[in-house]
């Protein structure tokens, strides 16, 4: 059982409309629960209502903590370890005080992981893989549309990305997908563009149909929208789970070809995956126990960046978020809905659809 921490601390603060005083109220009610009277940080995550002109939210989160040092972004959907909220104005603050802190890249000479948020258009390929790990998420909707705002050092940041260090902690990050494989990985014989012909000799959409059939046990059709392409450059590699993910776009059911939303590469491997609820719970209370060995000890607190196609939009329940608050009582958490999720596999930082990117905390020990 995981105790609060003394240094940190979370909070969420619904209203009816984007007022600046959502952020002040959750950044005081966090400093009350820490039992502090000051704090040296603070990760203020505002809904999108908050998005066009979020500045003076966070002049009012930061006078509230008597700190400058306020770092976030704007969401669709956000959430504390307390509560959860969609389509609604809504500020969650998570306060930091004593040797634990939230610390500007530019300082990160011991090469920590990053903390980075950044909207969809903020988004490269060179800066994603420069050299430093990162963990966070994209503040974006499911399309990746619509004002979003990120933040540091309590003002906004026309760069559209904004990354950060925490001092005083140890810490590790691992993606969970939630996916039910149903296929084993087979090697691309044959493509044009972004189209699959021959997988192991084999038009792709009849297994990918027969082993949704074996699955759904009906002759319902594929639901496209819940299947994604797993591939790696090796069988192995896949299971493993060290691999990339990809959309399918659309199929021909005559020809046998499939459609993916990425150029692939002859001599690659595919597996189909199936996006589901009772996998990804499983998987991620997996992810949490490794996390939690990873660390050597019971997380103080937490960070968890979720697609915005999990969570609540399942079923209307969090159950991401039921899993970490079962199996960590009392534990600080703090994150939000996206459009993307951004974490270190197989030695590179990916771009992540459909996952959940959990990162857990310990205090280091004097």
């Amino acid at each position: 059982m995981v105790s609060p921490s003394q240094n940190v601390a979370t909070s969420i603060v619904i209203g009816r409309t984007a007022n600046p005083n959502l952020a002040s109220q959750a950044v005081t009610l966090a400093m009350h629960k820490a039992d502090i009277s000051h704090t040296n940080s603070v990760l203020l995550l505002l809904s999108s209502e908050f998005a066009n002109n979020p500045q003076p939210a966070i002049r009012a989160a930061a006078k509230a903590a008597n700190c400058t040092q306020v770092f976030g972004c704007s969401a669709t959907g956000i959430f504390t370890e307390e509560d959860w909220v969609l389509d609604a104005p809504a500020a969650a603050a998570m306060v930091f005080s004593g040797d634990v802190g939230i610390q500007l890249a530019r300082q990160n000479t011991t090469q920590q992981a990053l903390l980075t948020l950044t909207a969809p258009n903020a988004i490269n390929s060179a800066w994603l893989n420069d050299g430093n790990v990162r963990y966070g998420g994209v503040s974006g909707d499911v399309v990746g549309q619509g004002p979003f705002s990120v933040w540091q050092n309590g003002k906004g940041d026309s760069s559209g990305r904004v990354e950060a260090f925490f001092s005083g902690v140890k810490q590790a990050s691992m993606a969970s997908h939630g996916l039910r494989i149903l296929t084993k990985a087979k090697k691309i014989q044959q493509l044009a563009g972004f189209d699959i012909a021959l997988l192991d000799h084999k038009p792709p959409f009849q297994a990918l149909q027969k082993a949704w059939q074996n699955y759904s046990k009906s002759d319902d059709p594929v639901p496209l929208h819940l299947v994604m392409a797993l591939y790696a450059d090796s069988a192995e590699s896949i299971n493993k789970g060290v691999y990339k993910q990809t959309h399918i776009i659309s199929f021909d059911e005559t020809e046998g070809v499939v459609t993916l939303a990425q150029a692939l590469q002859e001599g690659q491997f595919i597996s189909w995956a199936l996006r589901d609820k009772s996998t990804a719970q499983a998987d991620l209370r997996i992810t949490a126990h490794q996390l939690t060995q990873m660390l050597e000890a019971e997380p103080d607190f937490g960070l968890l960046f979720s697609c915005i196609g999990r969570g609540p939009y399942y079923d209307g329940i969090d159950h991401d978020l039921n899993v970490l608050t079962q199996q960590f009582p009392h534990m600080p958490l703090i994150g939000f809905y996206g459009n993307g999720e951004i974490a270190p596999i197989g030695g590179n930082n990916q771009l992540l659809p459909y996952s959940a990117v959990l990162s857990l905390f310990a205090e280091l020990q004097e």
